[in-house]
């Protein structure tokens, strides 16, 4: 006889037996759980199934409690959600592993670092493109220029050099680049204008294009490529060779560009509205920021100096001695094209130490390589001209607390003035956006969004540099990315997959030691880390040529041997990440002591990590009640419980045959080594 009862106020009935969670599944509720699996007896261990009886208050599992008669059940009551965020969350507090590779996190682009490296290393560098350009839309330019965030969160920094992932991006560009080309969907008839031909223009150009939706690039230059084109030099990003190579590759796939266009010039964002479905502003950051001192209009800013030499390919008076006041990458490009240029007195002056430098460190050791000269804790007071000389009077600095940015303000030492002259002294102190009139102005002196997205108001959207201020080609890209993908849901309604927002880490990898590594890979190479060829120095110096030439694919292949591929086997079935996401937990709401990192490799074909182990005690019951085996069981008791065979011997060979426990576990815990 059926039993009657209610699920959130609705009549349902039950057969005999029948548990709740049976029940509200057959009548399309959807209950989280973590140990329960049909083919096995109740659990009844993670209670992250919970839900709660109105008329007594009591919180039951549903997975193993059967409804009585006339029973009021709230299955998504605030209360009822509430106890299972905090039952996963319970859980994500000891829960240890990385589920997705730190280098993928680190990358702004959110690349699938771990699987295009994957697929150099076993030679298929088409494949390792076509994962690259899921999310980097320039990857000839970027596998030059990127200033590699993946690699400085790399695991194998823990024991020695980061893998080299930058050249696998670079070589399976240059292979292939021009090979594959993407299959368009059909036409949505809907149009976008983005204003602005930069990394953050062309990428919103291209998943644009990815969705069918046609795609006009309005740009102020003369040719497309914003600050890629006239910011970064040749030595570093060969124009013809490889930039404008990438380009023609937006062009095949339908992009139109009209040149000599700038907004609130010639270029009017009302015309853009009216003609146009959605508009993009990807103006960037072409606004030098000055010096602040007296005399600042003697000196040459930054940026106008690098794209008066690309304009003049190259070809430039040699500025004499110079002086360039700044500590990023712009100041490196200005350094060390300034030495192309003949100078032999080239000097970089920055208000704090090297440590504090924002230049990548590459890039700072390859100018000192070149004979640039670095004088610290300086900062410029005034400059005026004598002669035909320049001189600038700086100030000696100090550190003193900890700023806004994290580094250690500058502080003036009263008395310490001192000139120098020079013949040239540029400023690369920073850059910053001139945005048109009637586009919203941030605080931040960027274009005004709404909250979480890159929307400015009705069809008007922004990205790159020009959001966010001055950065990287790769996160220009990103936003890009980002805005595209916000407009083809605003256009056609097509919804995307959000970014995980559960990643269980192992810790920074500043706090780890090499046994805290988990090996999912058999024979990872200990080997050093393949060095780049350069070019000799004095060619260096006296040329625009490349600096370093794309390594080889042998050496490349090796190099992906280092790779110890730390992220998660289960990160795309794991159903603890997938119910935490769905409940709004986060890896940090309850903070407490984590087990050791323990795990079992002694099995050719199985690893066993447990600090990943929920103890839901599935595998034990599917090993003893559908395989028959009694091969699994709980070892000590609380907190410190886990998983393991009889007298720690391990896995037996046999179970590289079945597999039943690793197919039902629901984190990780268990699987297979060298899964792909």
């Amino acid at each position: 006889m059926s039993i009657e009862f209610f699920l959130d106020g609705r009549a349902v009935s039950a057969e005999p037996g029948q548990t709740i969670l049976e029940v509200a599944t057959a009548n399309g509720f959807k209950i989280p759980t973590l140990c329960r699996e049909n083919r096995i007896s109740r659990t009844t261990s993670c209670f992250v199934c919970v839900v709660r009886d109105k008329k007594s208050g009591r919180f039951l599992p549903s997975c193993s409690a059967c409804p009585a008669p006339g029973q009021e059940i709230e299955v998504t009551s605030p209360e009822v959600l509430d106890m299972r965020r905090t039952a996963l969350n319970l859980l994500l507090s000891e829960h240890t592993g990385d589920c997705e590779a730190p280098c993928t996190l680190a990358c702004p682009a959110h690349a699938s670092v771990e699987e295009y490296v994957r697929a150099g290393r076993k030679g298929n560098f088409l494949e390792s493109l076509k994962i690259i350009k899921k999310r980097i839309p320039l990857p000839m330019s970027i596998g030059r220029v990127c200033p590699r965030f993946c690699e400085k969160e790399c695991r194998r920094n823990v024991y020695g050099k980061p893998v080299a992932i930058n050249e696998f991006k670079r070589l399976a560009a240059d292979l292939f680049y021009d090979e594959y080309m993407e299959e368009l969907p059909p036409e949505t008839g809907k149009r976008v204008a983005i204003v602005g031909g930069g990394p953050a223009g062309l990428s919103a150009a291209y998943y644009l294009r990815l969705e069918g939706v046609a795609v006009t690039i309005f740009e102020a230059m003369p040719k497309a490529g914003g600050m890629i084109r006239y910011g970064i030099p040749e030595y570093r990003l060969p124009k013809s060779a490889v930039l404008d190579r990438e380009l023609e590759h937006f062009t095949k796939l339908g992009v139109q560009f009209e040149f000599g266009r700038k907004l609130g010039d010639n270029l009017s964002l009302d015309e853009l509205k009216q003609k146009f479905d959605a508009v993009v502003i990807a103006i960037g950051c072409w606004k030098a920021s000055g010096m602040r001192c007296e005399g600042e209009e003697l000196v040459t800013q930054g940026i106008d100096f690098l794209r008066g030499v690309i304009e003049n390919d190259c070809h430039a008076a040699n500025p004499g001695k110079v002086i360039v006041v700044g500590g990023g990458n712009t100041a490196m490009d200005c350094v060390r094209t300034s030495v192309r240029l003949g100078s032999g007195d080239v000097n970089c002056f920055y208000r704090r130490t090297e440590a504090e430098m924002p230049a990548e460190k590459i890039e700072i050791a390859e100018a000192r390589e070149e004979g640039v000269k670095f004088h610290f804790l300086v900062a410029p007071v005034k400059v005026e001209k004598r002669g035909d000389k320049l001189v600038m009077t700086c100030r000696r600095m100090e550190l003193g607390e900890p700023d806004a940015s994290g580094r250690r303000k500058p502080v003036e030492i009263p008395g310490s003035d001192y000139e120098v002259e020079a013949d040239t002294i540029i400023a690369a102190i920073g850059q910053s956006a001139a945005i048109p009139a009637g586009v919203p102005v941030s605080r931040f002196r960027t274009v005004e969004v709404q909250d979480g997205t890159l929307r400015i108001a009705d069809n008007v959207y922004a990205a790159g540099d020009c959001v966010s201020g001055a950065a990287t080609v790769v996160e220009g890209v990103a936003s890009g990315r980002k805005a595209a993908l916000e407009i083809v849901t605003a256009l056609t309604g097509k919804e995307f997959p959000p970014e995980p927002t559960i990643n269980v880490s192992r810790g920074k990898w500043q706090d780890l030691k090499k046994e805290d590594l988990v090996f999912l890979r058999d024979n990872v190479s200990e080997a050093d880390r393949e060095k780049l060829d350069f070019i000799p120095i004095e060619e260096r110096k006296s040329t625009f040529h490349e600096v370093t030439s794309t390594m080889p694919k042998e050496r490349v292949m090796k190099e992906g041997e280092r790779c110890i591929e730390c992220s998660c086997t289960d990160k795309h079935d794991c159903k603890l990440r997938s119910h935490a996401e769905c409940a709004g937990c986060k890896t940090d709401a309850i903070k407490g002591g984590k087990l050791p990192v323990t795990y079992d490799t002694r099995h050719p074909l199985i690893i066993q990590d447990r600090g990943k182990c929920i103890r839901c005690g599935v595998c034990v019951k599917i090993c003893k009640e559908v395989v028959n085996k009694t091969l699994l069981s709980p070892k000590k008791r609380g907190f410190y419980t886990y998983v393991g065979t009889a007298f720690d011997k391990g896995f037996p060979a046999s179970c590289g045959e079945c597999g039943e426990c690793i197919n039902a576990c629901p984190v990780g815990a268990l699987d297979w080594r060298n899964k792909e």
